[in-house]
């Protein structure tokens, strides 16, 4: 790639915020052997420092030119009812904690316009997107309280279906969304939470999608005719995001962007069923992968990326596609993409591939932020 390329991404990313869907630093904190992260005096992690264990510190997020970051305030399946509950609210405060620590980088919003003041100020505007609808525990007040905390996004299942709505990666139980999960999207649309269609089955993508009035986003999904995952977006649901002014925001996950890897994953949702673990849960996935004696995983690179994204132009349309790269949500990415500091070689190989910097400005964040302001619109 000529150097001529990734520096016009940079410009082009220093004068655009990059929004980027989903970041689970905010767990990877918590999963660090011998941190605290409730203790409000330090918890041993300085993020103002390199950090070869995790692919998110503060000066990556600079190099990576991200000017909004939705932190996930993710929630385990295994954590139930009241237990689910107490644990996205911890997750909430270790974002506000983080960016109360790190104020000359960090600002926590609640806007689209506050984002681009946050930006224009120099700091990374954060916004927390509480993944997995298990974490409201069936209550719209919940729900409303999780907006007060900050929360602009709710993915409306994790691996598992919830009572109300059917998962991607379960066995379809109600059909997509009950009557009660209808109203939990039209609650979101009343008080400005985006509905986040990742991680939910087909069937309720295109529920959702029926009922909202206001448009919805893929946090982190890339799409199914290119790599028939069913984490994936599948055509007929890319075609709607125009009518409703969605986003999907492609994400960089090797499972969901390579074929090969699909085919590697079954083998190794095999052998953790023989071995009488669960596949769904992700931090037991991503310990069994890294001791298990099978083949090696295959290689994944950018190309796959660039992929995903064309499709998703092509399908979707330009103004309704954006980034959410999973990282520290993923025991690996692919090469060219490894941590949040290599945004900028995404976007220049789409350069080199005759993208228009307007195009590669709506795709950074563009269009997100105008969805997010257009949700903001429908709750006044």
């Amino acid at each position: 790639m000529q150097n001529g390329y990734f520096e016009r991404a940079r410009q082009l990313l220093g004068a655009t915020p990059l929004v980027d869907g989903h970041n689970d630093l905010p767990w990877a904190l918590r999963s660090l052997p011998g941190v605290d992260t409730t203790r409000a005096d330090g918890f041993g992690v300085d993020l103002t420092e390199h950090q070869p264990g995790l692919h998110t510190d503060l000066a990556r997020l600079r190099a990576g030119g991200v000017g909004l970051q939705f932190w996930s305030v993710y929630v385990p399946c295994r954590f139930t009812g009241d237990a689910a509950v107490t644990a996205v609210v911890q997750q909430a405060e270790l974002v506000h904690t983080l960016a109360e620590r790190y104020p000359e980088h960090l600002r926590v919003v609640s806007t689209a316009a506050e984002a681009r003041a946050a930006f224009a100020d120099g700091r990374v505007a954060s916004m927390l997107g509480a993944e997995g609808g298990h974490c409201i525990d069936s209550s719209l007040g919940v729900l409303r309280a999780l907006y007060r905390l900050g929360v602009r996004y709710m993915t409306l299942t994790h691996n598992e279906n919830v009572p109300w709505a059917d998962s991607a990666t379960d066995e379809p139980a109600v059909g997509g969304l009950t009557d009660f999960g209808r109203e939990v999207v039209a609650e979101m649309n009343r008080i400005g939470m985006l509905v986040d269609l990742s991680h939910v089955a087909a069937t309720t993508m295109r529920d959702a999608l029926d009922v909202s009035t206001a448009p919805v986003i893929f946090s982190h999904s890339s799409c199914r005719a290119v790599t028939d995952h069913p984490r994936n977006v599948p055509d007929d649901v890319l075609e709607r995001l125009a009518g409703n002014g969605g986003v999907c925001m492609v994400t960089f996950v090797p499972y969901f962007v390579s074929d090969a890897l699909v085919e590697w994953d079954k083998r190794v949702h095999e052998a953790m069923t023989e071995a009488g673990l669960d596949h769904n849960d992700v931090d037991e996935r991503n310990r069994f992968a890294k001791t298990w004696s099978g083949p090696p995983m295959p290689h994944v690179g950018i190309d796959e990326v660039v992929k995903h994204v064309e499709h998703a132009r092509e399908v979707a349309g330009i103004d309704h596609i954006g980034l959410g790269g999973d990282y520290d949500g993923v025991s690996a990415l692919p090469v060219g993409l490894e941590d949040v500091s290599r945004y900028p070689a995404l976007f220049a190989a789409l350069l080199e591939r005759g993208w228009s910097e307007r195009d590669c400005a709506k795709l950074a964040g563009e269009n997100v932020l105008r969805a997010l302001a257009a949700a903001e619109d429908v709750a006044r």
